[in-house]
């Protein structure tokens, strides 16, 4: 039986984690559940699923549930409760679902364990996958990406020599304003903005969707990964997400990885990795399968796609400032404090103010938190414009 610590418990690919281990009794156990600030919901599901280490940041969240925990459980809490319970909790496979650079830290300690890394967090790779990639390596860890689109080329991978990749392939939805005008971007509220067609996801990934920018960082992710150049990335759009990505070989053979989009598919594949174990989830649908659409991406209505491709040639502290940047500047424009369209040029701004080192996480840690500064006084350059006009 595998065990597995659930880092980001309470939030989308955390929920849907546990309730996987619910459809499959016996096969899975949970030994640790971690969040941010959701005590009630992880009071829940400790009832449910009696886990042995428990973390929460918030200490003041913490502080209530600590009464009602199982006497024995080891509760983590404060600001660095995931990166405690990481390191601490005894478990094979560590999914990784909170949102964010936060989620750094943990992804370390899982790595210097040597234990298997189901990642969602993307942040991780895109910061760091330069010291990430050789530091699983030395401790014999594995990455496994839950990302639907990096878990289809990971398994489209599948036994092949990455020098026979003549390119890996994409697939983006285009999100709510695929079809929208450049003058309906300028004015695209955050409720519209957070309306993805085919997915269910938290706000900073969805607004991502919106602006390409979530794209982009899986283009950094990406290159880490398989370590592909960018002349082998691309992207495409593909309104339906049924083609979760696709690799073209050195031959011509196209292979893709397809299904509903459920991320259910991608954590149960890599909970159960190298092996597939069953599961009552749809396959082929005739109805849902029976239309397959294609469109290249606008770089012009979509700037933030091309800085992904950027931060594949600097390297560096380059995707840490990008990713810093752009939470910075999600976060203001669901506060209305910045436009939509902003949010590309903040990103592009604060990217070339960036200083270039990356030696140890440390350093990334630093550039993380003055990319942040970056981006906040950008964001008041324009908010004093904007009054001033």
């Amino acid at each position: 039986m595998q065990s597995l610590l659930v880092l980001g418990s309470t939030g989308s690919i955390g929920t849907q984690t546990l309730e996987l281990v619910g459809e499959s009794p016996g096969e899975l156990r949970v030994s640790g559940l971690a969040a941010r600030s959701s005590s009630e919901k992880l009071l829940e599901q400790c009832r449910r699923f009696h886990p042995r280490w428990v973390a929460l940041e918030d200490e003041a969240a913490a502080e209530r549930i600590a009464p009602q925990l199982p006497v024995g459980t080891h509760l983590h809490r404060g600001p660095r409760a995931l990166e405690a319970i990481a390191a601490e909790c005894e478990y094979d496979i560590a999914v990784h679902g909170v949102v964010g650079a936060a989620g750094l830290p943990a992804s370390v300690r899982v790595l210097e364990r040597g234990k298997t890394l189901a990642l969602a967090n993307k942040e991780s790779l895109v910061m760091a996958g330069a010291l990430l990639m050789p530091l699983a390596q030395r401790h014999g860890a594995r990455i496994v990406p839950v990302d639907s689109e990096h878990s289809a080329i990971f398994q489209c991978l599948r036994g092949e020599r990455i020098e026979r990749v003549r390119r890996v392939i994409l697939t983006a939805s285009g999100g709510p304003f695929r079809k929208a005008t450049a003058a309906e971007l300028e004015r695209a509220t955050p409720e519209a903005a957070l309306k993805h067609p085919n997915w269910s996801m938290g706000p900073r990934i969805s607004i991502g969707s919106a602006t390409l920018m979530n794209k982009a960082l899986e283009v950094i992710e990406l290159q880490h990964l398989f370590g592909l150049e960018r002349e082998r990335i691309e992207v495409v759009i593909h309104p339906q997400s049924i083609v979760h990505s696709l690799v073209e070989f050195v031959d011509g053979s196209v292979i893709a990885q397809m299904g509903p989009p459920d991320m259910r598919l991608p954590i149960h594949y890599a909970l159960h990795h190298p092996d597939r174990a069953s599961a009552p989830r749809t396959g082929f649908d005739l109805e849902l399968f029976r239309r397959l659409e294609f469109e290249a991406p606008d770089h012009a209505r979509f700037p933030a796609l091309e800085l992904g491709y950027r931060c594949v040639d600097l390297g560096q502290d380059s995707g840490a400032v990008l990713n810093a940047a752009d939470e910075v500047a999600v976060e203001a424009f669901l506060k209305r404090r910045i436009g939509f369209t902003d949010i590309a040029r903040i990103n592009a701004a604060v990217l070339e103010r960036r200083a270039g080192r990356c030696a140890s996480v440390a350093d990334l840690v630093e550039a993380d938190a003055s990319a942040r500064r970056d981006a906040r006084e950008e964001i008041e350059s324009r908010s004093a414009a904007k009054e001033a006009s």
